[in-house]
């Protein structure tokens, strides 16, 4: 770039030093013209032909001499003769004003040459001019001063003018120039960030869409193109013409269609839609949305991104179909075996012994008969998850029945429950599903808690609900395990590592009562210090 900068300011010279000199020769062809109309026997002059002729000459040597390979002082002989011929064509014909063109190489001299040219060309311009007038004869007396200062002294107001121009123009021209290079620079920079954006975009495997204000497509990656090849439609499709639910059967309306909700400037997250008609090749997108700002703040458009999600639905979907056949599977010989279990118990003549190992293989029968009826209800359709009864309970008889159930777990561990529940608290709600919610914080609450830990529940009734919270002093959770805790099947790390045994649905079914009835289930916690969870029920559905 150095070189091509010095290549440029080379060729520039060249130019501007033919470009003087043409000015020059312009001027004087005009004079020349006119003194041949008005006074055509001074053309005749040897003195005015000649500094006409040194002119020309002068002109045509600044054309063909390579300035570039010379030092760039070799130039400023031109306007010095220049000066000389000037001097020579006014002595040739004095009334015809040439000294006017003493100008032009004062000018030329103080733009290239700065200071010293300025002074340089004023300086040999005003002896050449007061030397002619002592060589003419004419003498130099008080009367002939002015007349002898006034050119020299309009050439040094010029080349003083000239100098500061000059100057200005320079420093103008280096910020210029630093700004070009600096342009240049981010131009270059911007187009690499560019490159290796649209490199990124394209090789990652989930689509991207981008658009502008108004809503026209800017961007259209590989992987969403794809998306639309698969289905033979143009790559540049931003959706097919017909896209369906979750429930891969139900068609969006044009208004609840993602383009249209992202143009719109909504943001959403992991919306799924399927792509494909029922019966034939199909795939389901999560799609997102996230709008752009301008750095004023003002809306500039947005991003859309699309991700297969295919095999994710369908693995989940095979999972919770073998779950709910190996619980079907489960239940009938459970329930056989606790029927026989129960007979068996009801024989009076049963030994202590005996009936202390079948009280046993009982209670661990009910236990597994409840994670079979818990797998059965995670893996069953959302809108059939949860069978409600509605109808007139107490909550804190419910929370005084659950406590004195769990009662025998916690003191094996010495864990105190503290009942703070005062009744009677009543709401329209299913008490035998709000009794599975208390017994699962219960649970929980001791099964992950501290060796003489401690548990509290206490309830604050409102107007319009009830908030209903349980709080221990167990091992507690990060952030990142609270955001997935009431996804099913989960477990946090530090539980499944340990031996404490558990499937990882009851929250999430806890948590699916407690929305049917209208509420929300919330989780506060930190590591080492405890969880707190907050049921709030609604008094009436």
């Amino acid at each position: 770039m150095t070189d091509r900068t010095d290549e440029e300011r080379r060729s520039r010279f060249e130019r501007s030093v033919f470009q003087s000199q043409l000015l020059l020769s312009a001027a004087v062809l005009l004079l020349v013209c006119a003194a041949y109309i008005f006074q055509p026997a001074s053309v005749l002059d040897p003195r005015f032909f000649g500094g006409v002729s040194v002119i020309f000459v002068l002109t045509g040597a600044s054309a063909l001499v390579p300035w570039s390979r010379l030092d760039r002082h070799w130039a400023a002989l031109l306007p010095v003769i220049d000066i000389f011929a000037i001097i020579f064509l006014r002595e040739g014909n004095n009334l015809l004003g040439a000294g006017l063109l003493l100008t032009f190489p004062v000018i030329w001299l103080s733009t290239h040459f700065g200071l010293v040219g300025a002074v340089g060309g004023v300086i040999t311009s005003a002896v050449l001019l007061w030397g002619s007038a002592l060589v003419n004869g004419t003498g130099v007396t008080l009367a002939g001063v002015p007349a002898l200062l006034v050119l020299p002294i309009t050439l040094a107001f010029i080349a003083t003018t000239t100098l500061a121009t000059s100057s200005r123009t320079a420093a103008q021209r280096g910020l210029l120039r630093q700004q070009a290079d600096l342009l240049e620079v981010a131009l270059r920079r911007a187009r690499r960030q560019e490159q290796t954006l649209d490199e990124v975009l394209n090789a990652v495997t989930f689509g991207v869409v981008a658009f502008g204000r108004d809503g026209a497509q800017t961007l259209l990656n590989r992987a969403h193109r794809g998306f639309q090849a698969e289905f033979g439609l143009p790559e540049t499709t931003i959706e097919p013409p017909v896209m369906y639910h979750a429930d891969r059967v139900t068609p969006y309306l044009d208004e609840e269609r993602p383009y249209g909700r992202a143009v719109r400037g909504e943001r959403f997250d992991d919306v799924v839609v399927w792509l494909g008609e029922p019966g034939e090749h199909r795939i389901a997108l999560s799609v997102s949305s996230r709008q752009l700002t301008a750095p004023d703040g003002a809306p500039d458009g947005g991003v859309m991104v699309s991700r297969d999600v295919t095999r994710e639905i369908n693995a989940i979907q095979a999972r919770d179909d073998l779950v709910a056949s190996v619980s079907h599977e489960l239940r009938t010989p459970l329930t056989s075996i606790l029927g026989y279990l129960e007979l068996a118990l009801d024989d009076e003549t049963l030994n202590p012994s005996t009936r202390s190992m079948l009280e046993v293989a009982s209670a661990n029968s009910d236990r597994l008969l409840a994670l079979v009826a818990d797998l059965l209800t995670a893996a069953s359709e959302k809108d059939q998850q949860i069978v409600m009864s509605f109808s007139s309970c107490d909550l804190a008889e419910i929370v005084a029945d659950s406590i004195q159930a769990q009662s025998l777990a916690a003191g094996e561990r010495g864990i105190s429950l503290k009942n703070a529940v005062e009744g009677p608290m009543l709401l329209e709600a299913d008490g035998f599903r709000l009794r599975q919610v208390v017994d699962n914080l219960l649970t929980n609450a001791i099964k992950y808690n501290v060796e003489n830990g401690s548990v509290a529940v206490s309830a604050t009734a409102g107007d319009d609900s009830i908030d209903l919270v349980v709080s221990d002093t167990g091992i507690g959770l990060s952030e990142l395990e609270q955001s997935k805790l009431f996804d099913r099947y989960f477990r946090a790390e530090g539980v499944r590592q340990s031996s404490i045994h558990g499937s990882g649905l009851g929250l999430s079914i806890s948590r699916d009562i407690v929305r049917r009835h209208g509420g929300e289930l919330s989780v506060a916690s930190a590591v080492g210090v405890g969880t707190t969870f907050t049921a709030t029920i609604p008094r009436a559905r």
